[in-house]
C-alpha cells in the first residue's frame, strides 16, 4: 500500500487519522489543500455535468456545502491542520488555498500550529478576469494561498515564470554587435573589506569606498576574458548579464492562474497552478496529499510530475470525478496505479 497513490472516500478525519495509523507520520512532503471558503453556500452538478453554484437545475446533485462559518470554520480546519502537521515530513511544506474574507483569521490559526517563524507567504491568487458589478468596494478578482513549512529546511526548488517579451525589452536595452540583448550591473556591492580577496585590485582599479567586489578578484579577471566585462569611456567596468541567458524571472508573491472557464468540478482549480507548487515544493518520488480533493487536479498533477499522491473527499460527485479523469486518461497511472478504499 505504501508505494501505491491512495484515493480515500471518506469524511478527512477519519481519512487523516488512518494515515498516521498505518505509517504516513511525518512522511508526506507536500500537502495542498483547497477547503470550503466559508461562504455559506451549496455547490453542485446537474445530470449533463454542468457546475452551479447559485443557479442550480432541479434535478442537481449536490456536490458539496460549504455553511460553516466564524469560529465554528476556523475549529473545522484546526482540527484537520493538527493532523496534517503530523503527517508532514520535517521538509515537508504546506499550501493553504483559502478565500480573503476568512483567510487573514485562518493564518492566525496556522501560525499558532506551524510557528510564525515557519510562515512562508500570504500568496495572491488572481483567479479570474475582472468583474463589472455594481457594489460598495472593489471589485474582487483574488484569493489567497497560505504557504508554511514544518521546519527550516523544507524542500524548494527556486520556482520561476518566463519574462515577457515586454520585460526583457525593457530590462535588457542594450544590443551587441552580434544582435544579442544584454544590460550591464554593477561588479561591487556594498560593504568595506579590509584585507580580504574582495578588496584587492582588478586590472589596477580598487573597489569605491565602502565597497567590495562581489566576487574574487580571479573570478573577475575569468569574466573579463570571456568579453562579459564592458568597460565604460571612463574606465569604469560593469558585469554583461545577456537576456538569452536570464529568460526566467523568480517568483514573487502574486501569481495569475486563472480557473477554468468550464470546470467539471465546483471550484476545480487550474492544472498549471498545481504544477507549479507541485515542482516547487516536492522531490520525484515525494509523497503529494490533498484531503480536499475536489475534481483531483492535484492528484492529476502530481501523477504527470512523477510524485506520489494521497486524495480523499467524502463527496460521491468528488470521488466519481477523480476516478473519470483517471480512468479516461491511463497515462496517468504511469507504474503506479492507486488503491481505492472507503472508510
Amino acid at each position: 500500500m505504501e508505494d501505491n497513490n491512495i484515493l480515500i472516500k471518506g469524511n478527512n478525519i477519519s481519512g487523516l487519522k488512518w494515515l498516521l495509523d498505518n505509517g504516513y507520520k511525518g512522511k508526506i512532503d507536500l500537502v495542498y489543500i483547497d477547503p470550503p471558503f466559508a461562504t455559506g453556500g451549496t455547490f453542485s452538478k446537474d445530470k449533463n455535468g454542468r457546475v452551479a453554484t447559485i443557479s442550480k437545475s432541479s434535478d442537481s446533485i449536490l456536490a458539496y456545502s460549504d455553511t460553516l462559518q466564524g469560529k465554528d470554520y476556523i475549529n473545522y480546519l484546526k482540527e484537520r491542520v493538527l493532523l496534517i502537521r503530523e503527517l508532514l515530513s520535517d521538509k515537508g511544506s504546506f499550501y493553504l488555498h483559502i478565500d480573503y474574507k476568512i483567510g487573514h483569521y485562518v493564518k492566525v490559526m496556522l501560525d499558532e500550529v506551524f510557528g510564525i517563524d515557519n510562515f512562508r507567504n500570504d500568496i495572491t491568487r488572481i483567479k479570474c478576469n475582472p468583474k463589472n458589478f455594481e457594489r460598495i468596494g472593489y471589485g474582487n478578482i483574488k484569493d489567497m494561498i497560505l504557504f508554511y513549512t514544518k521546519g527550516k529546511r523544507p524542500i524548494w526548488h527556486n520556482p520561476t515564470f518566463p519574462c515577457t517579451k515586454e520585460e526583457i525589452e525593457r530590462l535588457y536595452t542594450k544590443i551587441d554587435s552580434n544582435g544579442r540583448r544584454y544590460t550591464t550591473v554593477p561588479i561591487h556591492a556594498p560593504g568595506e573589506t579590509k584585507n580580504g580577496e574582495s578588496n584587492k585590485p582588478f586590472r589596477g582599479i580598487y573597489p569605491p569606498k565602502g565597497r567590495h567586489w562581489r566576487c574574487s578578484v580571479e573570478e573577475l579577471e575569468e569574466l573579463d576574458r570571456q568579453g562579459l566585462i564592458e568597460w565604460s569611456s571612463k574606465g569604469n567596468p560593469r558585469k554583461i548579464n545577456y537576456a538569452d541567458d536570464h529568460m526566467t524571472k523568480k517568483a514573487q508573491d502574486i501569481w495569475e492562474f486563472k480557473d477554468p472557464s468550464y470546470p467539471i468540478y465546483p471550484t476545480e482549480k487550474n492544472l498549471d497552478l498545481l504544477k507549479f507548487i507541485i515542482e516547487a515544493s516536492s522531490d520525484e518520488d515525494s509523497i503529494v496529499m490533498d484531503c480536499f480533493c475536489g475534481s483531483g487536479t492535484t492528484m492529476v498533477v502530481a501523477s504527470i510530475c512523477n510524485r506520489r499522491w494521497i486524495g480523499i473527499d467524502k463527496s460521491e460527485v468528488a470521488i466519481e470525478t477523480v476516478k473519470n479523469r483517471f480512468n479516461t486518461d491511463n497515462s496517468l497511472f504511469k507504474e503506479k496505479p492507486y488503491t481505492y478504499m472507503e472508510l
